[in-house]
Parts: structure tokens; sequence; C-alpha cells
């Protein structure tokens, strides 16, 4: 009898605690880990502090979110939430150099609309993280967002307000930063996303079919705005890949039987000069496919799923490797664990055996060399994406690899990675699962540089929900 009581109590206490507050602050409930190495001296600063250039922007946009009927292709109608109007929302296009300039205007979302630059390694007060960098924009409200765009590569832009919700419903585009010197051929942008059950390429559940001469260079920016991962299949080319995440590699050719899996969130950029017939790429297990051909006619074949591309074994990065000395090492261990997520009892994601929000918030000093040695101890894909900052690949289950760069690496049932990164963009930094699923769910954590505090709080009274 005794026991029993000890039992409930010790639930009824669980599940209390579980509970989070309508308002709180994000760093009040993390356990610091400072990676191992001497305490860090602690100068105070407001993330509402790091913000982008001051001055005459090059580059404006203004993306107004809106609820807006669309059309698939294939004649599907969809209750979209927009950016101006369509899902996806505008692409951007910039030059590296650009001083950008972006206005977010909400109409009618009712949950509050934010924009996230995914990829982008933008100041801290830019990132577009409701609760965390911002309060989310509520609906007949605007912010602005200024950045200079001084990374080159393919990246994508989101709501990080409701963000489990708001990118499924459509609040998302292409953003492509394009060098000075201009390039020739053709250049396109192919997010994929799933509306309303549909696979789509843009707004393509079925074939695109485009004419292109034979002999032009083509590079194809494959971009998976989805929460699952994305199975890719090329024929009728020579294809290599030229760019993960944004980031240059070495050209690595993908052989004819390969396929291109691209984890949630993240970006793969392939190349090939067009050949005299038919080539395509097709999203597997879906009608969705781009045919390129010199008339314009065309259909990608009935190719079945192959092995799948292994970036570890190809490619390698094409600047200064990471030096071997590290000022601070990180362990974190993906699994799940019985208890209450926010008074739900269940099975949750814990990170280092521990549920949101009393998650590790891992802590750094500007300049600290760090690495980060992750465990996916489950039987679930996680796309691991850290804001703010690139990842460069070191280890894949103990073994070296040729490394490379990403801010989204997919991590399959049972794999460990270890990873490093210069911590040079200070700030409170958001290190999640874009499983946009799994982050509601508790797999979510924080990276903090020392001394940084918020002044936002998440939680429904506060109208900041990030994931």
């Amino acid at each position: 009898m005794i026991a029993g009581l000890a039992l409930l109590g010790f639930l009824a206490w669980s599940w209390w605690q579980s509970r989070l507050p309508g308002r709180y602050d994000v760093m009040s409930y993390g356990a610091v880990d400072d990676g191992g190495a001497q305490p860090i001296a602690h100068n105070h600063f407001g993330v509402e502090s790091l913000t982008g250039p001051r001055g005459k922007p090059n580059y404006t946009v203004t993306l107004t979110a809106e609820k807006a009927p669309m059309r698939l292709a294939s004649g599907q109608e969809v209750n979209a939430w927009t950016f101006n109007g369509s899902a996806p929302g505008p692409e951007l296009r910039i030059r590296q150099g650009d001083f950008v300039q972006v206005t977010l205007v909400n109409k009618d979302i009712g949950d509050g609309v934010t924009i996230h630059w995914h990829g982008l390694d933008v100041p801290n007060a830019e990132d577009g993280v409701a609760g965390v960098t911002q309060n989310a924009v509520e609906p007949g409200g605007r912010y602005v967002y200024r950045f200079r765009a001084e990374q080159v590569g393919t990246f994508w832009y989101h709501t990080h307000q409701d963000a489990s919700q708001g990118v499924k419903q459509g609040l998302f585009g292409a953003l492509v930063i394009e060098p000075n010197a201009k390039t020739r051929g053709l250049d396109l942008a192919l997010p994929v996303h799933t509306f309303a059950g549909h696979i789509a390429i843009g707004t393509h559940d079925d074939v695109q079919r485009r004419a292109v001469r034979a002999g032009t260079p083509v590079r194809l920016r494959l971009i998976n705005t989805d929460s699952a991962s994305a199975r890719f299949l090329l024929s009728g080319m020579r294809p290599s890949v030229v760019a993960i995440d944004g980031a240059k590699i070495k050209p690595a050719p993908v052989p004819a039987d390969e396929v291109i899996d691209i984890g949630a969130g993240g970006r793969y950029d392939i190349a090939f000069r067009m050949p005299g017939g038919v080539a395509s790429v097709k999203v597997a297990n879906s009608k969705a496919a781009l045919v390129l051909s010199p008339d314009g006619s065309g259909n990608p074949p009935a190719s079945p799923s192959g092995p799948v591309f292994d970036p570890a074994a190809r490619t390698g990065v094409l600047r200064a490797s990471v030096e071997p000395e590290f000022d601070r090492t990180f362990n974190l261990t993906i699994s799940k664990k019985v208890g209450f997520l926010n008074g739900r009892p269940g099975r949750h994601w814990a990170l280092n055996g521990k549920l949101y929000p009393r998650v590790p918030m891992f802590e750094v000093a500007k300049g600290d060399l760090v690495r980060i040695n992750l465990d996916n101890d489950s039987s679930s894909v996680h796309p691991m994406h850290l804001h703010g900052h690139h990842f460069i690949v070191l280890t894949r289950d103990g073994k070296a690899v040729r490394p490379w760069s990403t801010d989204t690496l997919l991590m399959l049932p049972h794999e460990r990675y270890s990873v490093a990164f210069r911590a040079n963009n200070p700030g409170l930094w958001m290190l999640h699962c874009h499983n946009l699923k799994h982050a509601a769910d508790g797999l979510t954590m924080h990276l903090m540089y020392a001394g940084v505090t918020t002044p936002y709080r998440a939680g429904k009274s506060a109208h900041n929900d990030p994931e």
C-alpha cells in the first residue's frame, strides 16, 4: 500500500514537473555542459544586440504570409499557407556580397510566423526562431531581417514558429546565393515537398518537361523541404555532386545505378552536361519528375531504386582541414525514454537520457574549436541541424571519413558521427532534428555562447512555439 502510494506520488510529481509554463526562457531549464574545458568568463550580452548590418540594402523583398488556395500541376487543390500567395514561396536569387533586407508581413496566419534562413550563418538576431531570437510576427504585424549574403550555394527559408505545422502547410521557399562571376547554362532550384499527400517538385506533382540544348551545362539544386528523407533517381546523364548543404565539394561522380538520398532540410547540387537524349530526375515513390531533352519531350524511365550515394566515401572539403586539437568536446546521444513530455505520458525522444526541456545546453566561447560526438541510439532517422554554423564531418561509426561540410547531418538508425565546427558566430542557436515532428516532440536543444541571454520567451501564453 505504501509502495503504491509512493509510486503514485512520484508519477504525480513527474507529471507536474514536466509541464511547461505558458511563458518560459529556453535557457532556464537546460543543463549547461561546458564540454569538459575550463570554465568560461561570462561577459553578458543579449541576442537582440547581434543584428545584421545597417545602411542601405541593395537587395530588398517583402514576403507576405497568408492563407491561399493553390493548385498542383495534377489539378489537386490545396489550402496552403503561403508567402506572397504561392507555395513554395518566391525563389530568392541573391548575389554573393549583397546586403539583403527582407520584410516579413503576416496577413492572416493566426499562430504567427517567422523566417529562418536554413543553412545561412546569419547574425543571431536575424535567425528567425520564435521565443529565442525574436517574437513571432502575429497577424497584422511585420518584421525586418537584414544580413550580408557571404556564403555561396543552395539554401532555403521557412517559418520557425510552429514549424512542424507551418512548413508542412507551405511556409517555405528556395534561396540561392550566386557567385559574382556569371555562370553559363541552366541552373534550377528544385524544392521537394508533400502537399496533401502529393509529392511535388515545386508545384509539379507529375512530370515536368523542359527543352534544353545538347551540350548545355546544367546545375540542379535538390532541396528537401519535407520532414522525411527524399530519394532522387537520376537517369540519362553523367551527374556529379558538386555541393552539399551549400558547401562546394570536389565534384563526385554518381554511378549510373546509385540514387541520391537527402535528409529533411538537406540540399545537394548536381551538375552535368546535357546529353543528346532524355535526362531526368524523379522523386522515388511518386509521380514527380523533371525531364530534360533537346525537344522538350520524353518520360523518366521506370528505374528501380539502387544503392545510395555515400558522401563519406567520395567528397572532400576544398579548404583547409580541421585542426586536431579541440577546445571543447561534447557527447550527444539520441534515444527514447518513458516519461512525461509537457504532461503527456509516453515513450518520448530523449537527449543524453533527458526529456525536453531538461536537455543539455552546450556552452562555448567565441573562437573555440568544438567537437560533438553524435550517437543515434534509436531505430529512426534523424537529420540533425545546427543553426548558425556548419559541421565538418570527421568520423562515422568510429572510422575516419573523407570530410565534408554540412548543416543538416543525416543520421541513420544506430549511426555514430564525430563532427567539428569553429565557434565563430556568437548567440543562442538551436540544434535539433529536422524531422520537425520529432523536434516538436522534444528532439531539440541549444548551443549557447558564454554570457548570452535572450529577452524572448517561449510558450503558448507568449505566442512563441518554435517547433
